[in-house]
């Protein structure tokens, strides 16, 4: 064989190899994005994910979304040294709902958990988000990560909707839609129900579990929560798998109850609601910036994406605001579902950034799967889109797109479409009206008159999009699924219907 044809062969053997070991350093260091023919974005690949929500926050309730009331210097520190998205929404303006479609990437009515489960659902009709879904919590646990919910869950009470089966290795919180957040408290009151022979307690006053074990606790609910989640933070400092925390505060949501060390800090606020939410908001903020000192103590901080938001708007009856947004909880107007939202993570997020960009909770799934290196199951229906490089880049993933919101009510349904500027709302058996939310993000002023195209097209459009919803698994009670069969409901030809 001549030398210069062994020279090439081993010119050839190398080139493989190095381009072999290329390849395997960058899928375990960096995952590179390539968002133009110029321009490559890496990612550092498997971070830590601590994902916060919050259970009924007022759009302008931190400090970062404009708040002048209320401190929130923890969040605000992390905002103002992230991306702060100012169009993010969730999927249904109800607390279940939305957590269903956050777990899934599916919006809610695709998969009939269009209702709040009911309190105490473990014990009456003992449903829950379906086993066919698979979470996100699964899909990360089977790409290596140490996975943990602490807080409220509001998918399932019964043993096969528990958390710890759903993908999390670690659960501290509560299965229902709300609690009670002072032990004494709800300990006695639980206590005289059972005293008096009641056999249906409400689960606002059961006792908190971790991993299906109830236990005795003793701390503020919102404390406990920020506790265990430094407990977990800390232990998963001491393993090699990257974490996925998803840590989801009840606060501020009913009953409003605040320690008085908070209320003092709010003794300006004359308005007594307002005075206690505000000091449940901040009670928040007090336990986030301890979980920021642990992460900088266990060398995590710099590895972990920080992503919070509200689970929908706020309830503006219990002391919640939502300007400059329009109504709250429950509405298809920006205030029942636009809320406040930033990421961080140091030097991969953009520091010091608003994005207008619309972003949807249902694009956390395939966005956190994507940043995992995780694998998503054959089959598996998303609704959402994952948003990583495009938010990366400036790029707005759902240009020309409609977000849709639906709230049923009894008889009737609520609908709201955004697509760009344009913003389509029928509420309250009204007629259809039109927004362009760039120019009026209060929805004050109806446009349809004078673009009569621009909104039969994003009716037709829902009106599409409605045809593969499928009917409630269940409702939030037996009055409302009483009415919703004898109704006919959901009626979507009156509701899609143009006067």
């Amino acid at each position: 064989m001549k030398k210069t044809s062994i020279l090439g062969l081993i010119l050839c053997f190398l080139a493989i190899a190095i381009s072999c070991t290329a390849t395997q350093s960058k899928t375990k260091s960096t995952i590179a994005n390539k968002t133009s023919k110029t321009k490559t974005i890496k990612t550092p690949a498997k971070p830590n994910i601590l994902f916060i929500l919050c259970d009924d926050l007022g759009y302008s309730d931190v400090g970062f979304n404009g708040s002048k009331d209320i401190i929130t210097p923890a969040l605000d520190a992390l905002a103002d040294n992230g991306t702060i998205f100012t169009s993010a929404y969730v999927a249904h303006p109800f607390c279940g709902p939305s957590r269903a479609a956050l777990m899934t990437g599916r919006y809610p009515h695709k998969i009939g958990a269009q209702f709040n489960l009911p309190p105490n659902s473990g014990e009456t009709i003992k449903k829950g988000v379906s086993l066919e879904e698979t979470f996100i919590s699964k899909v990360l646990d089977d790409a290596g990560y140490n996975t943990g919910a602490i807080g409220k869950w509001h998918l399932g009470s019964n043993p096969e909707f528990h958390p710890n089966v759903r993908g999390f290795n670690d659960f501290f919180g509560f299965l229902g839609g709300g609690h009670d957040y002072f032990p004494e408290q709800y300990r006695k009151a639980y206590k005289q129900q059972e005293a008096n022979g009641r056999k249906l307690i409400w689960d606002y006053l059961h006792p908190l579990e971790h991993n299906g074990k109830e236990l005795h606790e003793t701390e503020y609910v919102t404390d406990a929560f920020s506790r265990e989640a430094i407990r977990f933070v800390t232990d998963a400092a001491k393993k090699e798998d990257p974490f996925f925390l998803y840590l989801a505060y009840n606060a501020p949501h009913t009953p409003l109850e605040a320690k008085e060390e908070d209320l003092k800090l709010f003794a300006h606020i004359k308005d007594k609601k307002r005075r206690t939410y505000a000091a449940m908001v901040y009670a928040v903020d007090r336990g986030v910036k301890k979980i920021i000192e642990t992460l900088k103590a266990t060398n995590q901080f710099d590895n972990t994406l920080i992503i919070f938001m509200s689970d929908n708007g706020g309830k503006t009856t219990s002391g919640a605001n939502n300007f400059p947004l329009k109504e709250g909880k429950g509405s298809v107007y920006e205030g029942g579902f636009r809320v406040p939202m930033f990421m961080h993570w140091p030097n991969v997020v953009p520091a010091g950034k608003k994005s207008d960009n619309p972003i949807e909770a249902i694009d956390f799934y395939p966005t956190l799967a994507r940043l995992a290196d995780a694998k998503i199951p054959v089959g598996k229906e998303l609704d959402g889109k994952n948003i990583w490089d495009d938010f990366l880049s400036g790029k707005n993933t759902h240009a020309d797109e409609n977000i849709y919101v639906l709230r049923h009510r009894n008889g009737f349904s609520d609908v709201g479409v955004r697509k760009n500027q344009w913003k389509a709302v029928k509420a309250y058996k009204q007629k259809w009206k039109l927004f362009n939310i760039d120019h009026d993000i209060s929805e004050e002023n109806d446009i349809s008159k004078s673009n009569p195209a621009v909104l039969k097209q994003m009716v037709n459009e829902a009106r599409n999009w409605s045809k593969s919803n499928i009917q409630p698994f269940w409702w939030h009670d037996v009055k409302t699924g009483k009415h919703w069969k004898e109704d006919g409901m959901p009626k979507f030809d009156v509701t899609f219907k143009l006067d």
